[in-house]
């Protein structure tokens, strides 16, 4: 059997990027973001993306990197944060935005790996959110139809797996990251750590490895706060 293990992030991706392509890129704030993948991409120069992700990293790092080349045309996210680049592309026309609810994008990323092409949620209803969706009577309550997602490629980082793909997550990086293993066409997972087949306890892994098509260490481990909150030293 051909290994799943590549030597580096950029061999993990060779072949598979394309211009006009979907990605969708793990993360939440800057945690559990694919920070050794997307600068492969970023180096390789494709454009016109859309790229699925709940928000776009922040100022030179995650998918900012793809925002300041340019190579990014459409987002479909739930959080623009604190990224003004992001901001100003969108204001600018630059940038096509489909602000999604974070729940919503959640589910509808989870629908696109299980087959389920659309779903009813009452969340958005009554407002822009709905605009241009069908809407249905269910109970007596009014939902909106949603659609689901999928991707072309999915790009996730997590923290262990073993050479079948076997994925575990640690803390807030076990966000987005499982869902879209599921929803894209090819998944690249970038991990801290690899470790012989049978060390992972079945009962803790997170995705199982047959969602998981390339698995490369992961050459960049920042782990960043996005923004640092802190407080006066008590005086004694």
């Amino acid at each position: 059997m051909t290994s799943k293990i590549y030597s580096d992030p950029g061999a993990a991706l060779a072949g598979l990027l394309h211009d006009g392509m979907t990605i969708m890129s793990g993360g939440f704030g800057l945690s559990g973001n694919p920070e050794s993948l997307i600068p492969e991409i970023r180096k390789a120069r494709v454009k016109d993306l859309t790229v699925i992700s709940n928000n776009a990293g922040a100022e030179g790092f995650g998918l900012w990197m793809l925002l300041e080349t340019r190579q990014i045309s459409r987002m479909i996210a739930s959080y623009v944060g604190e990224n003004k680049l992001f901001e100003q592309q969108y204001l600018s026309g630059e940038l096509e935005l489909e602000l999604t609810p974070q729940g919503t994008l959640a589910e509808r990323i989870r629908a696109g790996g299980a087959g389920i092409p659309a779903f009813y949620t009452r969340t958005g209803v009554g407002t822009v959110v709905a605009e241009g969706k069908p809407t249905e009577v269910l109970e007596g309550e009014e939902y909106v139809r949603e659609t689901w997602l999928r991707a072309d490629l999915s790009i996730i980082k997590a923290w262990r797996a073993d050479p079948e793909g076997n994925l575990m997550f640690r803390k807030t990086a076990r966000n987005f990251n499982p869902n879209m293993a599921t929803a894209g066409k090819v998944t690249v997972v970038e991990v801290e750590e690899i470790v012989p087949a049978g060390t992972l306890d079945p009962d803790c892994i997170h995705t199982p490895g047959i969602y998981v098509d390339r698995i490369v260490l992961s050459t960049i481990n920042e782990k960043r706060i996005e923004k640092l909150t802190t407080r006066a030293k008590a005086v004694a």
